[in-house]
């Protein structure tokens, strides 16, 4: 399996949207897709264990497998096209992709400009910081003055900006660069998605950093986004989404990819919430 994944890139932002419930407009291309008997999606390619390429390079993990079964279940096929964050809304405004295997916080200015399905992950916020020091990090309060890797638009760099922290601006790189800029003294921190980070510490022992244990905030729910008007493909996603986690498959393939954790089940997570929506990244 390739450990040298993207952390960052596409955990981004995970406060979402449950699928809201609009009547079927002319933007509903759902007979359209049928007729094409494909379903475009846009997925990172990059981002261990969501979405990545195995030892194979064959494209794989929790969210791409999703997908493939929500097609299967549909009678589709799947056209995965790989592209960083800041690409995937526009591709579905554009009429590229039909899904995008993106997040969008609950108060952001796109929280009303797309539709999404119902949550397959359930998480929170954590932070990677160095082995030696902790980055001199022992609460979100200590991210003042300090160096936040991440992408722009997620909601984990705003909240490292609400607090005072110096973004550093990373595209779609992958884990190592993430991960070896903390150890290096480059960066200091990573905020992003708890599963996602302790699977990534995991896949890449060698690097001297770890999650920063007990500093955990905002519970998050991750889902894919849908453009907006397209509410068939949304009711017959969350149909297949139902019908997996009945069935178990939600929990099957959680299980396969998290190293058996089920990030699928809904938790009571008593962590602290910090209110994003008034910070503005440029």
């Amino acid at each position: 399996m390739k450990k040298i994944l993207s952390l960052v890139s596409l955990a981004a932002a995970l406060f979402v949207l449950v699928a809201c419930s609009t009547k079927s407009t002319s933007s509903d291309k759902w007979e359209s897709i049928k007729e094409a008997g494909t379903l475009k999606v846009a997925t990172s390619g990059t981002l261990y264990p969501q979405s990545y390429h195995d030892d194979d390079n064959n494209l794989t993990g929790y969210d791409v497998e999703i997908i493939k079964e929500i097609a299967k279940r549909l009678d589709l096929k799947v056209e995965f096209t790989e592209m960083g964050v800041d690409g995937m809304l526009s591709a579905l405004n554009s009429g590229q992709v039909d899904v995008a295997g993106y997040s969008i916080e609950k108060d952001s200015a796109n929280a009303k400009k797309f539709l999404y399905t119902d949550p397959h992950k359930y998480s929170f916020g954590s932070m990677i910081v160095r082995q030696s020091d902790d980055s001199g990090i022992s609460s979100l309060e200590d991210l003042k003055g300090k160096k936040a890797a991440g992408a722009s638009t997620t909601s984990y760099m705003k909240v490292a900006k609400k607090f005072g922290a110096e973004l550093v601006i990373y595209d779609n790189v992958t884990n190592d660069v993430y991960l070896q800029d903390v150890a290096n003294g480059r960066t200091d921190v990573i905020l992003n998605d708890y599963y996602l980070q302790s699977m990534a510490v995991k896949a890449l022992p060698d690097i001297k950093v770890k999650v920063l244990e007990g500093v955990y905030y905002n519970p998050s729910q991750a889902n894919f986004a849908i453009k907006l008007g397209n509410t068939t493909l949304q009711e017959k996603m969350n149909d297949a989404l139902a019908d997996m986690k009945e069935d178990g498959t939600l929990t099957e393939l959680s299980e396969k990819f998290f190293a058996g954790q089920d990030v699928s089940q809904e938790k009571d997570y008593d962590f602290q919430t910090i209110d994003v929506s008034d910070v503005v990244i440029e």
